[in-house]
C-alpha cells in the first residue's frame, strides 16, 4: 500500500487502486501511439499489482508500529511468484508484461540469493518463449511494456503526492515513444503534461485514498480493521493540455 502523512494522520492508497489508475492514464492514451493488444495491455497495468499477501506477518507495519509503505516491505519471492501466477490464468500477453515488470523491479536482487537467481532467470526464459508463441517482436513487448511502465510512474506521482510545488516541472520518465514527458501543478489546481500524450485535450481522474487517525498499531490485524473501518475519500486531479 502506499501510505501518505496527512496532518489527521495517514493517507492510506491500497496498491490495487494505483494500479487501476495507472490504467485509467493508459486508456486515454493517443490510439496512434497505443501498443498491440491494447485491451490487454490495460489488464496487465491495471493487475500488476495483484497477488499481494495477506495481512500476516510483519509485512504491514513498521518496526514502530506506522502503517510501512510499500517501499519498505522486503522482497517476497512468494509474492512474486503469485504474481506471476495470477497473470497466467488471463494469458500469455499479461504474463509477458507483468514478468518484465517483475524483471525490471528486482533484477538488482540478483546475486544475493539463488533462489532468486532462479526466479529471474525464469522470467528471460519465459518471456522469449511467450515472444515466439505470440510472433511478437522483442521491440514490439519492450514497446508495450514501456508504456506499462510509464502510466505506473505517473500514477505513483500522483499518489504518492510528489507533483513539486511553486508551478516546478517534474520529469514522469520517457514514454514507449522516446519522448521525455513531465508534469507540472499549477496553483490553480490544474495538472499540465507536457507534451500532451493523451486523445482529449482534458482528462479528469481520480482514485480512491483511506484516511487513518490512529498513527501507531499493535499488530497488522489492528491495522487492517482500522483500514476497512477508516473514512473513504476520493483523490481527483484535472489534466489539461498545456495551452
Amino acid at each position: 500500500m502506499i501510505v501518505n502523512p496527512d496532518e489527521k494522520g495517514w493517507e492510506i492508497i491500497y496498491q490495487q487502486a494505483h494500479a487501476l489508475l495507472a490504467a485509467e492514464i493508459g486508456f486515454a492514451w493517443l490510439p496512434a501511439k497505443r501498443p498491440l493488444h491494447f485491451m490487454q495491455t490495460l489488464a496487465a497495468i491495471a493487475q500488476h499489482d495483484d497477488g499481494q499477501k495477506d495481512w500476516t506477518g510483519h509485512y504491514a507495519l513498521t518496526p514502530a508500529g506506522a502503517p510501512a509503505n510499500f517501499t519498505q516491505l522486503p522482497f517476497s519471492l512468494e509474492q512474486a511468484r503469485q504474481v506471476m501466477k495470477e497473470a497466467r490464468f488471463q494469458g500469455r500477453w499479461r504474463s509477458l508484461l507483468t514478468s518484465m515488470h517483475l524483471s525490471f523491479l528486482y533484477k538488482e536482487l540478483r546475486g544475493q540469493k539463488q533462489e532468486w537467481d532462479t526466479f529471474l532467470d525464469e522470467q528471460q526464459t519465459n518471456q522469449k518463449l511467450w515472444r515466439q508463441q505470440l510472433k511478437i517482436k522483442k521491440a514490439e513487448a519492450r514497446y508495450a511494456y514501456d508504456f506499462m511502465q510509464w502510466c505506473d510512474r505517473f500514477s505513483l506521482i500522483l499518489c504518492r503526492n510528489e507533483l513539486p510545488e511553486m508551478e516546478r516541472a517534474l520529469e514522469i520518465s520517457n514514454g514507449p515513444d522516446g519522448i521525455r514527458y513531465e508534469v507540472t501543478l499549477l496553483k490553480t489546481g490544474v495538472v499540465q503534461v507536457n507534451p500532451w500524450p493523451f486523445e482529449v485535450a482534458q482528462l479528469n481522474i481520480s482514485v480512491e485514498a483511506r484516511c487513518l487517525t490512529q498513527l501507531q498499531f499493535g499488530s497488522d490485524q489492528e491495522l487492517a480493521q482500522a483500514m476497512w473501518q477508516a473514512p473513504i475519500h476520493r483523490k481527483e486531479w484535472e489534466l489539461s493540455k498545456v495551452k
